[in-house]
């Protein structure tokens, strides 16, 4: 739910944007309209660019150290989730300028995706609390804002070519998808939620209601709060995925029989070799833990 926090309630703010111009189709075009109307509302927007993963991170910690009340991130659910990793313990909010593929989070949360009512959003600097997820892979620790996954979906992030992504946008996925029906290996896959254990074909383990872009899959899921829904695909095969994307594009995912949910505050995938990727960007392999981050973070979101 909101809260009353505001990062600047008396004027129109400086505001940074760290730009991934590699994110989503029609990137710069959708920048520069959204710099006008940030402009225009009385805002001054300093653009720092990326260019290579991790570039967010650290821009914006540089900004923490300089003081900021919020930095932007104005790309896909990747870049806010490196935005999210350098603001964690801080006073300074996240904000979100929605470029990318699938723009989940920005979903999730309602902001409006029309220029001038975003910039208005942004100037405002209402707050909402966010509580993050922790998944440790790989020798790795990174926040995640709104999923991490195992399985099939994780196996086509991270065999996603990055130009056919940028090229196509959500097709990109759809057609990826399509690809790996051929080669992912289909197996079980072994968890351990709270301790007890689980099998499935494939795991999403959310934070928010929404998954691939404005489709509900765990609609009891609470990002304010520390926790997640844990969602279990429990058919694997070619015709479970294919009915699975059917189910998604129909925005029937929470109907299907196979599909279980639980309540977790840890979740264990102890099988090494096995695809994960974090709100949409790959992140290494299993063994994964996933916790609760050890605090929030706070995201501009429209006022009530």
């Amino acid at each position: 739910m909101l809260d009353s926090g505001v990062c600047w309630p008396w004027k129109a703010p400086t505001l940074i944007i760290i730009h991934n111009p590699t994110a989503g189709r029609r990137n710069a075009r959708r920048l520069r309209t959204m710099l006008a109307a940030l402009t225009e509302q009385s805002a001054t927007p300093e653009v720092r660019t990326t260019t290579r993963p991790g570039d967010a991170t650290a821009i914006a910690a540089a900004a923490v150290r300089e003081g900021a009340r919020c930095v932007i991130a104005a790309g896909g659910d990747g870049t806010a989730a490196e935005v999210a990793q350098a603001i964690r313990g801080s006073a300074t909010a996240l904000g979100i300028l929605p470029l990318g593929s699938a723009n989940v989070l920005a979903r999730e949360i309602g902001l409006p995706f029309a220029p001038a009512a975003l910039a208005a959003t942004l100037i405002r600097g209402h707050t909402r609390v966010h509580w993050p997820g922790e998944a440790a892979t790989g020798g790795q620790t990174r926040l995640f804002l709104q999923m991490c996954g195992v399985g099939f979906d994780a196996h086509v992030v991270a065999t996603l070519s990055l130009a056919r992504k940028r090229r196509l946008g959500r097709l990109a996925y759809g057609l990826r998808s399509l690809g790996a029906l051929a080669d992912y290996p289909f197996r079980p896959i072994p968890l351990l939620i709270d301790g007890q254990p689980h099998t499935a074909a494939s795991a999403v383990i959310s934070k928010g209601r929404l998954y691939a872009g404005p489709f509900t899959l765990c609609p009891s899921a609470v990002p304010t709060r520390p926790g997640f829904q844990v969602a279990l695909f429990g058919h694997t095969g070619r015709a479970a995925v294919l009915g699975h994307g059917a189910a998604l594009l129909a925005n029937r995912l929470p109907q299907l029989r196979s599909l279980n949910w639980r309540a977790a505050s840890e979740i264990l995938v102890p099988e090494a070799g096995l695809a994960v990727q974090a709100d949409g960007d790959a992140l290494g392999t299993t063994p994964l833990r996933i916790t609760n981050a050890a605090e929030p973070i706070r995201i501009i979101a429209p006022g009530s």
